[in-house]
């Protein structure tokens, strides 16, 4: 028997199968400062201690994209190992915040299988589940991965495919401090809840080219490790040529461009669903912009909540584009992500 962890293909799962992943992580002051140098994310809350303790905390939480890419990569190994690409989420949602110090790890569970009609290949629905050190959860998502199927002359027959919340309903309960006081000078925006308004885009300005290493390094950080991303020697035979950036990286960047004109919502609620629409290589620029879909207040007087959705474009400002899809009703082949996401966000009565 073979010693060597090849990982699980499209055949190797089941309806039902729980999956323990390995490996825990234990968040560093190190993985903060690599993930601002990757993205270039702004956050003050993410940022300062002080600003955190303004605001109600004791200390800074971390950033809740990084704490999806470390708990996010204890999967991979298990379910994406041999994915040929990753293709959306859904039902993405944050329970508690993380810190530095806290250590997470992950279980998932096949919610799904459906196989291609190509023979070749499989999606695999998994729900997955995030834990701290205490056991409380800090992150929970379904998410469908297309995977190489092991045996490609022989059908499964399987097409079952789950159903998915259109939106993350709102908890009376939000795990968040009283929000104390929100120093615009401090954040550098000065809008809160009551400035925006359902139907209003918002371009923002800035690019980020991403550069071979960046993508490898930050992949190697959340301990991603499927081939797609990091085997340059086998992605050259692939249709694609090279290697292909992982989708959450993508995320992380739009929701760093997010930060002109979003500056103080700082927490993200809940992903309700994501497409990774096209791949996004090594040499890429991404731009983004951001439509408020829905105001949502609270009962809480400090807080409300906006549902907005991202739109990241390679290679094009975002202004220039009306429309991620054509007439086809497809995604443009430059468009890389349409999230659709709820973050927190003070109201006016906490500014200072």
């Amino acid at each position: 028997m073979s010693k060597i962890n090849v990982g699980n293909f499209f055949e190797d799962f089941s309806i039902g199968q729980k999956i323990v992943h390995p490996l825990p992580r234990t968040i560093s002051e190190g993985d903060v400062s690599l993930y601002i140098a990757f993205t270039g994310s702004r956050f003050a809350l993410n940022s300062s201690d002080l600003v955190a303790k303004e605001m109600g905390y004791e200390k800074r939480p971390v950033d809740d994209t990084l704490m999806f890419h470390l708990t996010f990569g204890k999967s991979v190994q298990d379910v994406s190992l041999n994915a040929i690409a990753n293709l959306g989420y859904a039902e993405i949602s944050f329970p508690n915040p993380t810190y530095v110090g806290d250590t997470v790890s992950m279980t998932s569970t096949v919610i799904g299988l459906k196989e291609n009609s190509n023979g070749k290949s499989g999606v695999v629905y998994v729900h997955s589940i995030g834990y701290n050190q205490n056991n409380e959860e800090v992150l929970n998502f379904k998410r469908w991965v297309m995977v190489h199927k092991k045996d490609k002359g022989t059908s499964t027959g399987i097409n079952e495919v789950p159903t998915f919340e259109k939106t993350t309903p709102i908890a009376d309960v939000i795990n968040l401090p009283e929000i104390k006081c929100v120093n615009t000078d401090s954040t550098g925006g000065k809008y809160f809840f009551e400035d925006y308004e359902a139907g209003e885009r918002l371009n923002h300005p800035e690019g980020i080219t991403v550069d071979n290493s960046d993508h490898t390094l930050a992949t190697k950080l959340y301990q991603n490790n499927a081939k797609v991303h990091f085997n340059d020697h086998m992605m050259k035979s692939s249709p694609m040529g090279q290697r292909l950036m992982y989708g959450g990286i993508v995320i992380s960047m739009a929701r760093a461009l997010s930060f002109n004109g979003f500056q103080n919502a700082q927490w993200i609620y809940a992903i309700n669903s994501g497409a990774h629409a096209n791949p996004t290589y090594a040499g890429d620029t991404i731009y983004a912009y951001t439509e408020v879909i829905e105001t949502i207040d609270h009962k809480r007087e400090d807080i409300g909540l906006l549902r907005l959705r991202t739109v990241a474009v390679t290679n094009q400002k975002s202004d220039e584009i009306s429309n991620p899809k054509g007439e086809d009703g497809k995604y443009l082949k430059n468009v890389v992500l349409d999230l659709d996401y709820t973050v927190v966000i003070p109201k006016r009565k906490t500014a200072k």
